[in-house]
């Protein structure tokens, strides 16, 4: 019989120091984003399935926790993502006709971990431009994706690019059916050429152009620096789709460099991971040594579509709790360290230093050696009858 205190596998409680931590996080992050003029929306954590995966594929279904709805009967879902409940905000409920800046910060719930040691509980923090469907919006949010990293001590930043243009624009040419597709793109993320040569052998008909076959095998190896985007033009066939994806990949890593010319620049033109509503420009951020991606974004203009608007839009999401394990952000704020008793003036000093922003704790009656949680640099003591702030 297991025990009323254990949790639920790969969930856990957050606890002060780490608590500290993230709140600190989340505050610089939602600052970063509303210095480049994004809005705070919070969506609800659970709504009718039909909307939340709404264009989000198969992925997010499989990691969607599913419940019935006690007062209409009908089936709800708890968010794994948020990417669609802005989409539906931006369309039905804002309905602005330019460009809309939105950001949030919120939990979302995973049915299964992404991973041997990843929570369920993941705090998701996202940043998201619909109205333009220009490279400018893709280079600004990837420019605010940058800041939140640096502004969070993140150093040694490097940014993969991609464009899922490329393997549709591949797979529409070659005729794989759609329920084949997530085999491909599996296979193309893993990089798997055993796998993706019996894709080739059970999937495509017989008669289909070698050219193109042999660029599905090829795409998984086209990673790298900029001469990546070379390769591709000489082993890629002349679609208009590939074509205008590495001209917009070219120019958005020209840009970037220019901007953070410390940013490491790399592409892969095979790295589909995350939902399935990506439709042009992706990108990946790491840091601090990190190997798993610490940020994910790109555009994707269909997301709003099921709502009855399809507006171009581009964003990109991050969990603060990946993120925070791989930086020395501490949080804890400066204090002042009170006694405790019933002297009015006492009482009037700590109220009054409170209502000014400082944290002010007061030693209750038995607990004077215990030590301090917060960082209380300060003393509230009396002084000919005055209660003054001393250097501790």
């Amino acid at each position: 019989m297991s025990s009323a205190w254990l949790l639920p596998e790969h969930l856990a409680d957050v606890l002060p120091h780490e608590a500290r931590r993230l709140e600190e996080l989340r505050r610089t992050l939602l600052d970063a984003a509303r210095s480049f003029g994004h809005e705070l929306v919070m969506p609800p954590l659970a709504e009718h399935l039909d909307s939340l995966l709404s264009g989000s594929g198969e992925s997010l279904d499989l990691m969607t926790f599913k419940l019935v709805d006690q007062l209409s009967g009908r089936t709800l879902g708890v968010r794994a993502d948020t990417t669609p409940q802005v989409a539906r905000i931006d369309a039905h409920l804002l309905n602005r006709a330019g460009v809309t800046r939105l950001c949030y910060c919120g939990p979302v719930l995973h049915a299964l971990p992404a991973g041997a040691y990843a929570t369920r509980e993941p705090l998701q923090f996202g940043a998201e431009t619909y109205g333009h469907a220009g490279l400018e919006a893709d280079l600004e949010i990837q420019d605010l994706a940058i800041d939140c990293l640096g502004r969070a001590g993140l150093a040694g930043l490097t940014m993969d690019l991609g464009d899922a243009r490329i393997v549709t624009a591949l797979l529409d040419a070659t005729g794989v059916a759609a329920r084949d597709r997530s085999a491909w793109v599996a296979a193309m993320v893993a990089k798997d050429r055993p796998e993706l040569l019996r894709l080739i052998a059970t999937t495509l008909a017989q008669a289909t152009d070698p050219v193109l076959t042999q660029a599905l095998l090829a795409l998984p190896e086209l990673y790298g620096d900029l001469s990546v985007l070379d390769r591709a033009r000489q082993q890629l066939p002349a679609l208009p789709a590939i074509d205008a994806a590495l001209r917009d990949l070219a120019w958005l890593a020209g840009h970037l460099q220019a901007s953070h010319p410390d940013l490491v620049i790399g592409f892969d033109l095979a790295d589909l991971s995350g939902y399935a509503y990506y439709t042009g420009p992706r990108f990946a951020l790491y840091g601090n040594g990190s190997r798993e991606a610490l940020l994910r974004g790109g555009r994707y203009d269909a997301v709003g579509q099921i709502f009855g608007r399809s507006r171009p839009a581009v964003g990109f999401s991050l969990d603060l709790k990946s993120v925070v394990a791989h930086i020395s952000l501490d949080g804890r704020r400066a204090a002042i360290r009170a006694p405790w008793n019933e002297d009015a003036a006492l009482r009037a000093a700590i109220r009054r230093l409170r209502v000014q922003g400082e944290t002010v704790t007061c030693v209750l009656p038995g607990h004077e050696h215990e030590a301090d949680e917060f960082d209380c640099d300060r003393e509230l003591v009396e002084v000919n009858g005055q209660w003054v702030v001393c250097t501790r």
